[in-house]
């Protein structure tokens, strides 16, 4: 029986530990019913993160094979010089939004699909090629945005599922087993100095009881040696 230390078998400290014991087996249903929505939610964007890495890992492989064939046509000094045309970066803006108590990112970026006259480049002197592969690479920079935001909330999630399983475990398997074996203790100690109490009561009962028949039978006595006294008859010499 593992009793909480410290702990003295007093009814004020029973009827506190029954209370504790009420908050604890709520607080761990809710967890229990996070810690399961957080499952749900998880494996949907376990899965949203697979879907995310396939279409990033196709996305890269075609900007590749456009990146080559550009710098076939076009060869590489062509290429470094529309890549240095470029004026406006991608901005990338972080917010956060909420899942069942757990803050994940949301991250945006703007600027990154551009317009052919966007691009910086003089559009007669560039060939289809350079089109096709900085438009592969604009869908490849939306594509790494969208994984890492998903990525980074699907490890988020891991996290606070693992803090709350942590949390059920330890109120399941020792918070609320502790604070049951204390009620019962208390209880029991509570029971037992209960009969200590009516044993001494009748102890103290039957004293009195013996007292008062001690002095009853002595008054008894009393009345009767001086009844017989005023009835004996007067000695003569």
């Amino acid at each position: 029986m593992a009793v909480i230390r410290g702990t003295k078998p007093t009814r004020a400290v029973l009827i506190g530990l029954k209370r504790r014991m009420k908050v604890a087996q709520t607080g761990h249903s809710l967890l229990k019913m996070k810690r399961d929505g957080l499952m749900i939610e998880f494996f949907e964007v376990l899965n949203k993160a697979k879907s995310v890495r396939a279409e990033l890992v196709e996305a890269l492989i075609k900007s590749e094979q456009r990146l080559n064939m550009a710098k076939a046509i076009e060869g590489t000094v062509a290429i470094n010089s529309v890549a240095y045309a470029l004026q406006k970066e991608p901005t990338i803006e972080l917010e956060s939004r909420n899942i069942m108590g757990v803050v994940v990112p949301k991250i945006t970026a703007d600027s990154v699909q551009k317009k052919m006259y966007e691009r910086g480049y003089g559009i007669i002197g560039t060939s289809a090629a350079i089109d096709e592969a900085a438009e592969s690479f604009e869908t490849l920079v939306d594509k790494i945005v969208l994984a890492a935001e998903v990525e980074t909330a699907m490890i988020r999630l891991v996290e606070d599922i693992d803090s709350t399983k942590r949390r059920v475990n330890a109120l399941e398997f020792k918070v609320i087993p502790d604070i049951k074996d204390t009620i019962k203790f208390i209880g029991m100690s509570l029971e037992e100095m209960e009969r200590d109490n009516v044993v001494k009561l009748k102890m103290l009962k039957g004293k009195a009881e013996r007292l008062a028949a001690e002095e009853e039978a002595k008054k008894l006595k009393e009345a009767a040696e001086a009844a017989s006294a005023e009835v004996a008859p007067p000695v003569t010499a």
